[in-house]
């Protein structure tokens, strides 16, 4: 028998009571401080409308261990602090007899988080009242057995993190891993006439790779630039935005360049119209050209269309010419460059341009070679691809684990015992 059942069993034959927060501790509302007043770093948190702090005081009114609700902006958060804070006016906190530890308390709201949320006044500031909080109804076992909750769910929460990190941990050294290989592969140097497959690793590295039958000394190949190895180079525009007719009802796929993330695209999220076609720089290019973000942020990035889109002309769109490469080598290629291409932008934002992309240089060995290299990057992609989609999903899953373990943890038999008045 668990030690929590065994509790249970002496301490709460006939259930567990239940109560209004407000009369089991005392509800605090913290006190308001000025941003003035406030560094940027130092000794005590302020907690004010989220659960990050917006700045740090030189005085705490709240001790280590205290639990508090978010009242307005990210009202109906929950937290618990380790450490002295400050709590500021737009957030409650908690105030704990002997009868009530406040780490259980934490992990009880946050059971109730939904309800809580549930609870906030939808405005221009979303807020949560005082008075919903103390009427909030709680389980109150005994101390003994809330100490028992508490560090099981610590427990539980530890482990749980650690498996988060080592998730995290093995899809970066698998892409690490896909990025080594694929610059391996794409890893030519210019000799004279003649390209070489450089060897930075050492001679048993370079083996495996020559197991694919890739890696020879040398290959005569051809050092082109992008505009030599493409059938079209070109970039889109944007119908004005003013005109609504060039937009609503839009059955068209328009790219935007946040939409290029060293991906495929199957589906876009914006749409314009014939008539914004027509009246706009946008043009059609064919399913399967490398295109290249030029502006901004965004700049490097790439991906492959893999439907028929238009585009904005912040993207440059290389139709690639088949007889001569494989577009999805020219992807990995590009996609490789993509430090060195930023570094080539011009300007206070430092842009790139449909010229300096097609200018951009790319080794050309033959189709076979480049499709054996691609057989092989396709390859990693599909592992990092199912790790990085895999992942998500197997943390939402350790956290649904958490989440119902927690509640059963949580969820007590109500005492049949009426309470003396």
């Amino acid at each position: 028998m668990s030690r929590l059942r065994e509790l249970m069993e002496e301490l709460c034959p006939d259930g567990v009571k239940y109560k209004k927060l407000g009369d089991v501790v005392s509800v605090c509302r913290g006190v308001r401080v000025v941003r003035a007043e406030l560094q940027l770093l130092g000794k005590y948190p302020v907690y004010q409308n989220s659960l990050i702090p917006m700045g740090y005081y030189d005085k705490e009114n709240c001790i280590a261990g205290t639990a508090f609700i978010i009242g307005a902006g990210a009202a109906g958060d929950i937290g618990y602090s380790d450490v002295p804070f400050w709590a500021a006016d737009d957030c409650f906190y908690f105030v704990c007899e002997d009868n009530m530890n406040a780490r259980f308390l934490y992990y009880v709201l946050v059971g109730q988080e939904t309800f809580i949320k549930g609870k906030v006044r939808k405005a221009s500031i979303p807020r949560l009242s005082r008075n919903v909080v103390e009427k909030m109804i709680i389980p109150v076992p005994p101390l003994e057995i809330q100490n028992e909750i508490v560090k099981l769910l610590d427990n539980f929460t530890k482990l749980t993190a650690e498996l988060t990190e080592q998730l995290m941990t093995e899809l970066t050294l698998r892409k690490k891993q896909y990025n080594f290989y694929r610059d391996s592969l794409l890893n030519f140097v210019r000799v004279d006439d003649t390209i070489v497959q450089t060897d930075r690793q050492t001679d048993r590295q370079a083996q495996r790779i020559s197991k694919f039958g890739l890696l020879r000394k040398t290959h005569h190949i051809e050092w082109k630039r992008l505009r030599d190895v493409s059938v079209r180079i070109s970039s889109g525009g944007t119908p004005r935005k003013t005109n609504s007719a060039y937009y609503n009802g839009g059955t068209i796929p328009w790219l935007r360049t946040q939409e290029v993330e060293f991906n495929y695209i199957e589906k876009v999220s914006s749409f314009i119209t014939e008539e914004g076609l027509r009246n706009s720089s946008a043009k059609w290019i064919p399913a399967y050209c490398v295109i290249v973000a030029i502006s901004g942020a965004t700049a490097g990035r790439s991906a492959v269309n893999n439907i028929p889109v238009t585009t904005n002309q912040h993207c440059c769109n290389i139709e690639v010419n088949e007889e001569m490469v494989e577009y999805k080598y020219v992807f990995y290629w590009v996609k490789s460059q993509y430090e060195k291409l930023k570094g080539l932008g011009r300007g206070a934002r430092a842009d790139l341009s449909a010229e300096i992309i097609a200018n951009y240089p790319i080794p050309v060995p033959t189709l076979e070679v480049q499709q054996k290299i691609v057989s092989i990057l396709d390859r990693f992609d599909a592992l990092c691809n199912d790790l990085t989609s895999g992942l998500p999903a197997e943390i939402a899953a350790r956290k649904k684990q958490y989440e119902h373990y927690r509640d059963k943890l949580l969820t007590f038999p109500r005492s049949k015992l009426k309470e003396r008045s």
